[in-house]
């Protein structure tokens, strides 16, 4: 067995929708010696920023990607050398990667994959030069075409950035042609587009530059963000409001927020118990065919921090009480303005809240989230007249609540009967104390 000398730390992924990351710092320097479980480098993904550990011991050899660059997720970021003699061999191929020259000393293992890899392919007629330390890699997609047509990544030499394999290295592999791009008249696009209308997402058209404006691009998080709300827009949606009085949820509020109790925790809680009894609201269509009826209430609360929007997840709130609620929601807004949540700590999410009560917002729709059914947009509340069931007239407050729900899997009864629900509690909130 030949053991490899040297071995490259890739650009992991840390979230679903991360396609690259940027290192925000590193916390071993060249020439460091790290242990198999050592933290060695901090990633900003599109969520958070996160620890990544190394699965080999070894000495970090050569930096990469330095502090403040980005790297596409799968692209090598550092070497790492077996002991202090390989360094300099580690060094030759640093060079190898930056100038796109063939490495010809023993091929490095990757830092993520602990199988050997796959065997040397004969060298294609007048391939292009790609470094052997990337040769083999592949993206997900293209490790999909190649089962599916049967292609031998190891033949397969890859044209995508730092010699990755791409969709179109397979396709062209596999023999199949490209599709040119046609754009379609309009009298023969109109029936695609009712057809896949679902599934169908419109292109933001690039507009000119504004003479004198600051050009500032997206952060990872602004990005994703940016994805989502494009993809949300293929979700045949629909929203509905409810007003709900809210005097005995205030008092209520007075009385538990000494306790450390939030007006979030309170609504996030009433909106748990209504979905238990609303399941389909708690569901999600993922395939556009079938309704996922999710088993936990798990509900992502939209949180504001610097340079983006993120939505820490109070799992099985259904099933906790407020004040263990609390705790675990300060917990989680902690770790989100530090950049430090979880994957599984905002990725989880059945049922989305958002909450601009706090300023003064009295009605907003909000956007549904990529793979839920339905998300709930809280407003302020406010004094109003209102009539009781005898005709009397008093000063009440109350508070204006729209829900935006898939209309693929949640009806119009369905969402109205759920309102009715979660009115209830809020209007009389006691058994959010249970």
């Amino acid at each position: 067995v030949v053991r490899a000398k040297i071995r490259e730390i890739f650009m992991p992924a840390l979230s679903s929708t991360m396609t690259e990351g940027k290192i925000v710092s590193w916390a071993a320097a060249e020439g460091d010696r790290v242990a198999k479980g050592d933290a060695v480098v901090v990633v900003e993904s599109d969520k958070a920023d996160m620890d990544v550990e190394t699965f080999y011991d070894g000495i970090v050899a050569v930096v990469l990607v330095p502090a403040g660059e980005s790297a596409p997720v799968g692209a090598p970021i550092a070497l790492l050398a077996e002991s202090e003699e390989d360094v300099a061999l580690a060094v030759a191929q640093a060079q190898a990667l930056s100038s796109g020259q063939p490495q010809q000393e023993a091929p490095a293992l990757s830092d993520a994959a602990a199988s050997p890899p796959p065997p040397a392919a004969p060298v294609a007629a007048a391939p292009a030069p790609v470094a052997a330390g990337t040769k083999g890699v592949a993206t997900p997609q293209a490790k999909k075409l190649a089962k599916q047509h049967r292609v031998d990544l190891a033949k397969v030499t890859g044209t995508g950035q730092f010699g990755r394999i791409t969709p179109a290295d397979v396709e062209a592999a596999a023999g199949i042609q490209p599709k040119p791009k046609v754009a379609p008249t309009p009298a023969a696009a109109a029936p695609v587009a009712a057809a896949s209308s679902v599934r169908a997402v419109p292109q933001a058209a690039v507009l000119p530059p504004v003479p004198g404006a600051t050009v500032v691009p997206f952060t990872a998080m602004q990005a994703a963000v940016s994805k989502n709300m494009v993809e949300s827009l293929s979700v045949p949606a629909f929203r509905v409001g409810y007003p709900i009085l809210t005097d005995k949820l205030d008092a209520l509020y007075e009385k538990v927020k000494p306790k450390g109790v939030t007006m979030t925790v309170l609504l996030a809680k009433a909106a748990a118990m209504a979905l238990a009894q609303h399941p389909v609201v708690n569901a999600s269509c993922r395939d556009g065919t079938s309704f996922t009826y999710n088993s936990s209430i798990n509900i992502a609360v939209a949180v504001s921090i610097d340079g983006g929007l993120i939505t820490p997840v109070l799992e099985q709130a259904d099933k906790l009480d407020i004040y263990l609620l609390s705790q675990k929601w300060k917990e989680l807004v902690k770790k989100a303005r530090a950049k430090q949540l979880q994957p599984n700590e905002y990725n989880s999410g059945t049922f989305t809240l958002s909450n601009l009560g706090m300023f003064g917002v009295d009605r907003f729709d909000a956007i549904l989230p990529p793979g839920q059914g339905a998300i709930m947009a809280v407003g302020a509340s406010k004094s109003t007249v209102a009539a009781d069931k005898d005709g009397f007239f008093s000063v009440k407050s109350k508070m204006m609540v729209n829900v935006t729900a898939d209309h693929r899997i949640v009806y119009g009864a369905d969402l109205a009967a759920f309102l009715q629900t979660f009115a209830k509690i809020i209007e009389d909130p006691e058994s959010l104390t249970l």
